[in-house]
């Protein structure tokens, strides 16, 4: 592996990863026949395809419990270090990442693990920390919600690398874990972790995501407002003295006509809309995660239906490459996909958009998808 950089520090100006695979619906809550079913042969189809075309990361959500309404969408999804583990033998050069909650999995099971997945991957392995928000998922593991939950993962994120780190065995007496004789071999191959990310928004996560992240993500109502959250996460991670890569989180319908593709849009996102699980799950996110913009609750149900709050790419493939064009133009590294189904619909942006961000500079070529 020396010499050859995790996918997420390659060349390519803007990166891009496949988001939510591991769940069905993806990020969608609707009830359309042709959801994502998450079944495991379709998702090795997707990973291997995204593989061949050059897209730097596959990332899995976290979920223990489904959204009810009709579909109950997001109970049947995929433990995620167990997830990359099966990707990592099936694949060849994507990053694979493990979104984990860090109250429900303890640190030095978690270090384990996931240095387990960057030997199985010859090193590209990743790590989504997620300090959790969902009061259902904590109660159905007996535990209760604390109020500093960045806190604890930073205690969290210091055993983790002190194990990866440390020659002798150590103790750990924190706010949250008390630990005698830590240790844990083998190292991972990445040095002197695997890169890490956080979804944050909040002022409180942002400053967790600058002492311990690699990469932010966050969301925003229009491009041009991620301006101002890029800017302030540099300023946080600059006093920390680290740097950090700022990227976005998108859902795409992508046709050959600006009307097929909005017309989609409003039938899956709209008519077809699981509305109570919508309901349900916009609810709790405003109580509890503090993850968007306040504005973005009350503007923009047909978001959280269609992509859980995440900016719309909606259109044809010039459209959407324009549209990321001009999130790069804005200072961001790169963005998540999710799609209605992933199978159906990758295939044609990868035929129809990479190209466009190619010509336009943010893209080497590929060779496996030329």
């Amino acid at each position: 592996m020396a010499g050859v950089p995790h996918p997420m520090r390659g060349p390519n100006k803007f990166k891009l990863g496949v988001f939510s695979a591991n769940s069905d619906g993806g990020l969608a809550l609707t009830r359309v026949p042709e959801r994502w079913p998450a079944h495991w042969g379709e998702i090795v189809d997707v990973a291997q395809m995204a593989d061949r075309a050059g897209i730097e990361f596959f990332m899995p959500i976290a979920r223990w419990k489904g959204f009810g309404g009709e579909l109950n969408s997001r109970e049947w999804s995929f433990e995620t270090f167990t997830f990359a583990a099966g990707l990592a033998g099936v694949t060849e050069n994507i990053a694979l990442f493990s979104t984990v909650h860090v109250p429900m999995i303890h640190p030095v099971y978690a270090a384990k693990a996931l240095a387990t997945i960057d030997h199985a991957t010859n090193g590209r392995a990743g790590l989504n920390i997620v300090c959790g928000w969902n009061p259902e998922e904590f109660a159905l593991f007996g535990l209760p919600m604390i109020e500093d939950r960045y806190a604890q993962g930073l205690e969290w994120f210091e055993i983790m690398g002190r194990i990866y780190t440390e020659d002798a065995p150590f103790d750990f007496h924190g706010r949250f874990y008390d630990l005698k004789n830590v240790s844990g071999k083998p190292r991972p191959i990445q040095q002197p972790r695997p890169v890490t990310l956080n979804a944050a928004f909040s002022p409180p996560g942002r400053e967790f995501a600058a002492k311990a992240a690699d990469f932010l993500f966050t969301t925003f109502v229009e491009i041009e407002g991620g301006r101002a959250h890029i800017e302030d996460m540099n300023a946080r991670a600059a006093r920390e003295g680290r740097a950090i890569g700022v990227y976005t989180t998108c859902h795409v319908v992508c046709r050959e006509s600006q009307a097929e593709a909005e017309d989609y849009y409003e039938h899956y996102a709209v008519t077809m809309a699981d509305h109570a699980s919508v309901d349900f799950y916009t609810g709790q996110k405003e109580k509890f995660s503090g993850s968007h913009e306040a504005e973005a609750y009350r503007l923009h149900r047909k978001r959280f239906a269609a992509g859980a709050g995440t900016y719309p790419l909606v259109g044809t493939p010039r459209h959407i490459a324009d549209e990321m064009i001009r999130m790069q133009a804005v200072g961001f590294a790169g963005t998540t996909l999710s799609f209605v189904n992933f199978k159906n619909e990758l295939p044609y942006f990868i035929e129809r958009v990479l190209p466009l961000l190619r010509a336009a500079g943010l893209r080497e070529t590929n060779s496996a998808s030329s």
